[in-house]
Order: structure tokens, then C-alpha cells, then sequence
């Protein structure tokens, strides 16, 4: 008796695969890559979720916006200041938010100072806050 299957088949030519012309190329596995997916292997591509075709609408221009929240630029006052980005002028702190690579400013977190911003956008809880601690929010 054999001890494993090598062995076992050793000179059967097809080593149990049935007759010769089985276990041969891609066909024996209904053809390579993406083959039927829309036809014999189309549950399999269902199941999966690939889909085919277009569908919806597409919007060509980017959309991504930098925005950073007003706490956190709040935080980053100190050493935005000390690398030259924003200057302080009286009790007032100028910055364009436009140098540190921001496009909007958020209204979440909280504002210890008066802040001059000015950004390309602001949200309108951003703009109540800066106004409250007696700074200005300008649209660029």
C-alpha cells in the first residue's frame, strides 16, 4: 500500500483526474481572468460585487477641500508665530489660513484669542466664535 497519493499514482498518466484531456490549460477552469463574468461565472461575480458597465453621474471637477478646525489652528497659533507664518499686532493675531495650506475653517474646538483669519471659506459656527473673541473672519 502506498503511503500517500504521489506514490499512489505513480505511472497512471492522469493521476486520478479521469481521462487524459481533463486538468488541462484554462478551459478547465472556464477560461482565465475576468472570463464569464457575465455569463457561467456570473454568481461568483455577483457575490463578489463587481459590477460592469456605467452607471450614475460623474462630477470632473475635485471637490477636496483642506479644512482644519478652529481649535486646532488655535493650538498651532504659538509656533505658527514663532516660524513667521502669522504675526501678532496688538492683542490681535493676523494669519492666512491660505499658507499653511488651508482652504476652509471648521468651527469645532474652542478660541482662547483674538485671531485675524483669512481663508477661501468658513463655516458659520468659525465665524461666530472668531467674532466673539473679538477677531475677524475674512473671506479671500
Amino acid at each position: 500500500m502506498p503511503v500517500n497519493k504521489r506514490s499512489k499514482y505513480r505511472g497512471s498518466r492522469t493521476c486520478g483526474g479521469g481521462t487524459h484531456k481533463n486538468r488541462r490549460g484554462g478551459g478547465s477552469r472556464g477560461g482565465r481572468g475576468n472570463a464569464g463574468g457575465c455569463k457561467h461565472h456570473f454568481v461568483r461575480y455577483y457575490l463578489q460585487g463587481k459590477t460592469f458597465g456605467k452607471n450614475g453621474f460623474h462630477n470632473p471637477t475635485p471637490t477636496d477641500v483642506e479644512a482644519m478646525d478652529l481649535g486646532t489652528l488655535d493650538l498651532m497659533v504659538d509656533s505658527l508665530l514663532t516660524q513667521g507664518i502669522a504675526r501678532k499686532e496688538g492683542k490681535t493675531i493676523t494669519l492666512d489660513a491660505g499658507a499653511i495650506g488651508v482652504d476652509k475653517i471648521l468651527g469645532q474646538g474652542r478660541v482662547t484669542r483674538a485671531l485675524k483669519i483669512q481663508a477661501r471659506a468658513f463655516s458659520e459656527a468659525a465665524k461666530r466664535k472668531i467674532e466673539e473673541q473679538g477677531g475677524q473672519a475674512l473671506v479671500a
